[in-house]
């Protein structure tokens, strides 16, 4: 956090609930104990400087705590729970394309050493996504993890198709 303050950006990360922070000098108190009204509590973090906290409720789980942190004092007075719900969007875009690009396209396991053949595949992991998602913009697929679930039914389905009959079972 203290790395980004220094290079003068904002951000917006998710905070256990055991986090501190103070509304007063040296009164520090767990997030999670704390009145935030919807539109979010200036107020201090512990060891770091001014930041805007929210609370978020879920339907199955319990709160999740965010702080949002501008360079700018004024701009983050201003800042409502609507432009939150709108970075938290787009936070959650991100992180649900990371992990479909490792899990779905397999950014994570190749098997080479040479940096062109790296480069290769990853281009062909990031070319893998795009026509997913396209597929899912067209609804042909309604998730990203249908493909692979429906190739591992197929391939499963063979293997059990062509041992059942080699096998002279029926």
């Amino acid at each position: 956090m203290k790395f980004l303050r220094n290079q003068e950006l904002g951000f917006l990360f998710g905070v256990e609930k055991n986090r501190t922070v103070s509304n007063e000098a040296g009164k520090y108190s767990q997030v999670s104990t704390l009145e935030i009204p919807d539109e979010g509590l200036r107020t201090h973090l512990k060891e770091f400087e001014f930041i805007k906290l929210f609370r978020k409720v879920f339907k199955k789980e319990d709160s999740k705590h965010y702080i949002l942190y501008l360079p700018d004092e004024d701009k983050l007075q201003q800042i409502a729970r609507s432009e939150l719900i709108t970075i938290h969007d787009t936070h959650w875009g991100i992180e649900t394309f990371h992990r479909a690009i490792k899990q779905v396209c397999g950014i994570c396991r190749f098997m080479v050493r040479d940096s062109q053949a790296i480069k290769t595949y990853i281009f062909c992991s990031l070319q893998a996504f795009v026509r997913l998602e396209l597929m899912r913009s067209e609804k042909t697929i309604t998730n990203w993890y249908e493909v692979q679930r429906n190739l591992f039914t197929e391939v499963v389905r063979e293997y059990i198709l062509n041992n059942i009959t080699s096998a002279g079972v029926y």
